[in-house]
């Protein structure tokens, strides 16, 4: 396995000039984006963590390789984060909407959602967008270690029939490592059609 940072832009001008293939990794802030990203490249300081939520402010690009082939697994600005100024939340959504409309590399999106947290018109949009830009889409459920596990169960059908998705979104935790296997291999199928 092998993973590394590769820049962060502030525009989709500053996009790497590699052509490898692309997975957003999109969720609303403080899900534990970071965190997943870290358990999934099996580097614990990957991606920068913190307990403030917001602080992913642009695209961050990591090279990732867990299968045959490199990808470049890339970090969007968490939304529903009140504490930012209009302005500054127009330009994160600006962003992202360009990048998501704009990237040729874009193959997927990695929704992560708080196994606590209720299904919002945000996700459903995201994954309504996936399916109008015929974008393959990836639920996981983070943070499951904070639930009990006979709960985990009825939170995760609760997110499947939320989100209208034909199979259960994956429970993972990134303090455990629970899922975490599980997501590498979903995401190899995805951008690769390849078992890690």
């Amino acid at each position: 396995m092998d993973a590394r940072f590769v820049r962060a832009c502030r525009s989709t001008d500053e996009m790497p000039p590699e052509g490898l293939v692309e997975l957003a990794v999109v969720g609303r802030s403080n899900c534990g984006k970071s965190s997943l990203i870290n358990a999934m490249s099996g580097r614990k300081k990957l991606a920068r963590t913190s307990s403030t939520p917001g602080r992913t402010r642009q695209l961050c690009y990591f090279r990732v390789q867990f299968s045959a082939e490199p990808f470049h697994l890339v970090d969007l600005p968490g939304y529903g984060y009140a504490k930012v100024s209009k302005t500054e939340r127009a330009a994160w959504d600006e962003l992202i909407t360009a990048y998501i409309e704009g990237s040729p590399y874009l193959r997927g999106l990695l929704l992560l959602v708080d196994i606590r947290r209720s299904i919002t018109d945000d996700e459903r949009s995201l994954l309504e967008w996936c399916e109008r830009r015929e974008l393959m889409a990836l639920v996981a459920l983070t943070k499951a270690d904070k639930l009990a596990k006979n709960r985990r169960f009825a939170a995760a059908a609760a997110a499947r029939r939320a989100l209208e998705l034909e199979e259960m979104p994956l429970l993972t935790s990134s303090t455990t490592s629970l899922g975490v296997s599980e997501l590498r291999g979903a995401v190899a199928q995805l951008l690769f059609g390849e078992e890690v």
